[in-house]
């Protein structure tokens, strides 16, 4: 196991530059919104009575948190697809987002060939790709921006940009400010969470020797739900390790009662609670009592909380924490986090490679 103190060690490792990716995620989000933030739509998509992104792995996660952006404020609903066939309810009145980074990600490509069977107002977002092909030649607006990464390490630009979509629906106002003050937090946040910020002062680090050898299950709530999520993704692809999700309340009424077995899982187990000021208030009773539960039964168990006022702002502090913590620990086991060979693998198999 390396010192995460040892820079030459962790940039050995992190070779392909994942720390840079993640070190530029307040930069991604301001240069996304400038991209976007004028952007306009037809008249006719004003009309929608839902939107639904169709998206997969971190294009999908970008429309899980958006919508909880918009949620208290978007007067219509805004839902996730994760397949490739869409539901009965999408019909030419369901505005429909093709969110793929790449742009040839097949789930998507087949939901967004459905809505346009549908005739349903179309936005694509993509870098490029089979997705922005089928954006020009049907001639439906295109957001598309350039930056060489994995899909995952491109979060901030994939958030932004499909909040910038919601805005220009005119479901949500302006976020210029909210987002200034959230990017300042995390420029700020960033010197306390980087390499060069020794261990005994990062809380990045800190929670990666706490993961070190052990199955992370991230818990959040409300606008950190699905920061939950996107922390248990960036633990599989950048760590190389099982990782599990959970939310608040649900977890509750089913999992709080599944820690029992199989004897000697729970000192192999660190529990990782998402909180903010955005928490409700009977959800955090809730992860102090469920915490208290699991310390009851052996199980280490931490408390994450994310800063800032608003929903955006605890929602990105907590997604630059996960993706500090999740390539520390990638560095703790010695494997690159910018690879992801099985999932090459697997997609060169579904295509028949």
């Amino acid at each position: 196991m390396i010192d995460l103190d040892n820079l030459d060690a962790l940039e050995q490792i992190d070779h392909d530059g994942m720390l840079a990716h993640v070190r530029a995620l307040h930069e991604q989000c301001r240069s996304a919104w400038v991209g976007v933030r004028e952007l306009e739509l037809p008249s006719r998509y004003l009309g929608a009575s839902k939107v639904v992104i169709a998206g997969m792995g971190g294009s999908a996660i970008g429309g899980d948190l958006a919508a909880e952006v918009a949620g208290p404020e978007s007067p219509i609903p805004i839902l996730v697809l994760r397949d490739y066939e869409l539901p009965a309810h999408v019909d030419r009145h369901t505005l429909v987002i093709g969110s793929s980074y790449s742009g040839n990600t097949e789930e998507t490509l087949a939901a967004f060939e459905a809505a346009h069977e549908l005739d349903c107002p179309l936005v694509a977002l993509a870098t490029g790709g089979r997705l922005a092909e089928l954006a020009k030649t049907w001639n439906v607006p295109l957001v598309s921006f350039q930056y060489r990464s994995q899909p995952r390490a491109a979060m901030g630009y994939m958030l932004v940009s499909l909040l910038g979509i919601l805005r220009a629906l005119d479901i949500i106002g302006d976020l210029t400010a909210a987002l200034d003050g959230a990017t300042v937090l995390m420029a700020e946040r960033a010197r306390e969470l980087e390499p060069g910020s020794p261990q005994t002062h990062n809380p990045a680090k800190q929670l990666a020797l706490d993961l070190y050898g052990r199955v992370p299950v991230v818990v959040g709530a409300g606008p950190l739900a699905p920061v939950a999520r996107r922390w248990k993704s960036q633990l599989n692809e950048n760590s190389k390790g099982w990782s599990y999700f959970e939310t608040m309340p649900e977890m509750n009424h089913n999992a709080v009662s599944g820690i029992h077995f199989p004897p000697g899982l729970a000192e192999r187990i660190c529990m990782l609670f998402l909180t903010g000021a955005a928490t409700h208030p009977r959800n955090r009773l809730r992860f102090e009592l469920t915490q208290q539960v699991f310390e009851g039964q052996g199980i280490l168990c931490r408390q994450v909380e994310a800063p800032g006022q608003t929903a955006l702002a605890q929602i990105l502090t907590a997604i630059q924490l996960g993706d500090y913590v999740s390539v520390y620990l990638a560095a703790l086991y010695g494997t690159d986090p910018t690879a992801i060979d099985d999932i090459v693998r697997l997609k060169r198999r579904m295509s028949g490679g």
